[in-house]
């Protein structure tokens, strides 16, 4: 996780954490118990960004296949281009 300061645009620091096992609503609930906002990915499914979106938290997905600090620092300056989202399920 990439944790940002959005008002000053700055990475405040980043942390990587074990998630729990994949199943459908658990990484969704997860990650807002970790107190995420915006979810940046590369692709994802419907049902995955449905679950997101119920809890509050912001999907982007279609991201570039960059660093998670290259990634958030392109987010917060506005230059973020997100692509096609590659998942069709």
């Amino acid at each position: 996780m990439v944790e940002v300061d959005e008002a000053r645009r700055q990475i405040l620091q980043t942390s990587y954490s074990t998630p729990p096992a994949h199943e459908p609503g658990v990484l969704p609930k997860w990650l807002y118990d970790q107190g995420v906002h915006v979810v940046i990915s590369g692709g994802m499914g419907r049902r995955a960004s449905e679950f997101f979106r119920i809890l509050g938290i912001r999907v982007v997905v279609g991201a570039p296949a960059e660093t998670p600090e290259q990634v958030a620092a392109a987010f917060l300056s506005g230059s973020l281009v997100a692509g096609e989202n590659p998942c069709d399920h």
